[in-house]
């Protein structure tokens, strides 16, 4: 029996697509989280006005229209790349591991410079509890990765080719 090289190496597919949707989900959170703080706690406009006491309230309101900006343009992408790679998990890529790797180490480094990267206040850029929130997806991410790579490992030792 021949097998088309497409759909080898995934044989855990279903395991897998309950970590990628529940990484868009946790993607979509913290993507749109934000502009509820914004609207109403304002932890990002708190930690803004804090980092820099000397900035006026039209100077803190523009700088967390930016980082609005920033997390929304992340988020896009961050929901892009989820869909993309559930797609390749469902339709057997051989490359859906690797893909959900990279994207991966993409989203860990988003993640960390959100809660390590200071500014030039000396203060962490991003309020704390909006840095924490990219790190949710992550976690999804490396579950999922983690399944893939045990999946496509089994695969391989069944026999199975790339």
């Amino acid at each position: 029996m021949t097998t088309h090289a497409s759909t080898q190496g995934l044989t855990n597919r279903p395991a897998v697509q309950p970590f990628l949707w529940a990484g868009l989900l946790l993607t979509a959170v913290a993507t749109i989280y934000p502009f509820v703080d914004a609207a109403t706690t304002g932890f990002m406009a708190e930690h803004l006005a804090a980092s820099y006491p000397g900035y006026s309230a039209t100077e803190i309101g523009a700088a967390t229209t930016a980082y609005l900006v920033i997390l929304a343009v992340v988020g896009l992408v961050g929901a892009a790349g989820w869909v993309v790679t559930a797609w390749a998990v469902r339709a057997g890529k051989h490359w859906a591991p690797v893909l959900a790797t990279v994207a991966l180490v993409a989203g860990a480094g988003i993640a960390a410079g959100g809660l390590g990267v200071v500014d030039t206040s000396g203060d962490v850029g991003l309020a704390p509890v909006l840095g924490w929130l990219q790190v949710l997806p992550v976690v999804a991410g490396a579950l999922a990765v983690v399944q893939l790579w045990r999946g496509r490992a089994r695969s391989d030792t069944a026999g199975g080719t790339r």
